[in-house]
């Protein structure tokens, strides 16, 4: 089953809503806020719409400089240009009146989990996220992928076949298990389609007969294409 990533603050937000509250029935629509989805209960006439909640279903947060050079190095090569730890993006949230936010692990610290999973922690209540599937050939990231699902909470994995191994496929005996996995716990893998790291619009042309193998093989799995597969629409 393949969704836009507007869709995913919703699936995962079902089994556990962020906002939790008793008969609370999630719904989705769209917002006109950037990146967003709006959640909320499922009104009954003559409701305020107050009772709605904002939610930005893909945001990044990486280590600020000096939390780079004590605890939480930037991967090689994947430097921010600019700041964007969780404290600037909880500013912006509240000047925006977003309420929660799904945090997909960025590209700045790779496989290393340690803030994004520290954040999730110390922010329950406003975020959840999304892990980067490591494609290592041993195997290791999927272990990685299952402690983090199973032990830290987090409840969507993102391929991106850009980090995959040279010349190798997401549809590879890796992505495959990956892949399966990922339905088995009920999680949806989110598909990063950027043809290379400039986001090349046309990305999701390179990556389409790869998606549909692996969604014929295993269907229970759903998927995610983030940023709306970078389809780009006809002048």
């Amino acid at each position: 089953m393949a969704v836009s990533s507007a869709a995913l603050a919703s699936h995962l937000l079902a089994p556990k809503p962020l906002f939790p509250s008793p008969g609370r029935k999630l719904l989705l629509r769209s917002s006109g806020r950037r990146r967003a989805s709006t959640i909320g209960m499922e009104l009954e006439p003559g409701k305020p719409s107050s009772q709605f909640k904002a939610v930005d279903s893909h945001v990044h947060v990486w280590a600020s400089r000096e939390e780079a050079s004590e605890r939480y190095p930037y991967f090689p090569g994947h430097e921010p240009s600019l700041p964007g730890d969780s404290e600037i993006l909880l500013k912006c949230m509240g000047e925006a009146n977003v309420d929660g936010a799904l945090i997909v692990q960025p590209i700045n610290h790779m496989f290393d989990h340690d803030l994004v999973t520290r954040t999730l922690k110390k922010h329950p209540s406003k975020f959840i996220g999304c892990c980067l599937a490591n494609p290592a050939e041993d195997g290791s990231g999927i272990l990685q992928f299952e402690h983090l699902v199973l032990k830290e909470g987090y409840r969507g994995v993102r391929f991106n076949p850009n980090i995959w191994p040279s010349g190798q496929k997401i549809t590879n005996e890796i992505g495959k298990a990956f892949f399966s996995r990922a339905g088995e716990l009920g999680v949806p893998v989110g598909l990063m389609c950027a043809k290379v790291l400039n986001y090349d619009p046309a990305g999701i042309s390179f990556h389409l007969s790869e998606i549909e193998e692996l969604c014929s093989k295993f269907p229970s799995t759903s998927v995610i294409l983030d940023h709306m597969g970078f389809c780009k629409p006809p002048m």
